[in-house]
């Protein structure tokens, strides 16, 4: 399996960062400060004109759990139709049962649908409720990428459960590390698990161009700044990069996974 690092962004400016700094692959969505929600065409777009590595996109119909209407399904079906006509080099998905089961035959309509492009498993896997039996059932539909933490709040907490889904795994589907991944985590990791594939947002902070500022007007989520503006951290992506290279060996250009 080709060696992943594999960076979440949504907006332009965070893709070329991410790309610049060394990242293999792109997951892109909009929201990133909720999780991360189905970005649009348009964005889509922009990002294909300004970077040249692998892109998967990120359907999500809504911030919260992974079980869905009948309606967000249709929505789900036709965005994963959408994006894979435009040349989306994989789609991320991932529906629930109400008991914690990965819902196989919601999953199997999405991967008809993505036509062949990549499939990455996101982190319903997280929260389901046997881990061993959702992969068994990931090999099953043909996933070839699981998003994961170890079902913990963060990697470095999960490092035995996900040695173990490597090993279960056999690479098949590809095991990528996400949650709480820097440099440091590359290094601790990879070596740990066995894990060649990790998945990181780094995010920075950066302080709005605002200079009027209508404080104590909230537009969002309590307690978040009007006036923050978030976005991918190159030099972050470098660093783990770097890392990745150390212990794993330089990635392919354009690497897949």
């Amino acid at each position: 399996m080709a060696k992943v690092l594999e960076v979440c962004v949504d907006s332009v400016e965070s893709a070329v960062c991410a790309a610049q700094g060394g990242a293999t692959r792109l997951e892109l969505c909009a929201n990133l400060i909720i999780g991360g929600t189905s970005p649009d065409e348009d964005l889509f777009r922009m990002v294909r004109e300004r970077v040249d590595i692998p892109v998967r996109v990120l359907l999500r119909p809504r911030f919260g759990d992974f079980l869905y209407t009948d309606d967000e399904f249709a929505l789900l079906r036709r965005q994963v139709s959408r994006f894979a006509a435009l040349g989306a080099d994989g789609v991320v998905i991932g529906v629930l049962r109400p008991d914690g089961t990965l819902d196989e035959p919601r999953m199997a309509e999405l991967i008809a649908l993505a036509g062949g492009c990549g499939v990455t498993l996101h982190r319903a896997f997280d929260v389901c409720r046997d881990p061993f039996e959702a992969l068994a059932a990931a090999q099953r539909l043909g996933v070839d990428t699981i998003l994961t933490s170890g079902q913990r709040a963060r990697c470095m907490d999960g490092a035995a459960l996900l040695r173990a889904l490597v090993a279960q795994s056999g690479g098949r589907p590809q095991i990528l590390i996400g949650a709480g991944v820097d440099a440091a985590a590359i290094r601790a990791l990879a070596p740990q698990t066995g894990a060649e594939a990790f998945h990181l947002s780094a995010k920075r902070v950066e302080d709005s161009g605002m200079i009027f500022r209508r404080e104590g007007v909230p537009m969002g989520l309590p307690g978040i700044s009007e006036f923050s503006v978030w976005r991918c951290d190159e030099q972050a992506v470098r660093a783990a990069r770097c890392a990745l290279d150390e212990v794993c060996g330089t990635p392919e250009r354009g690497a897949e996974g």
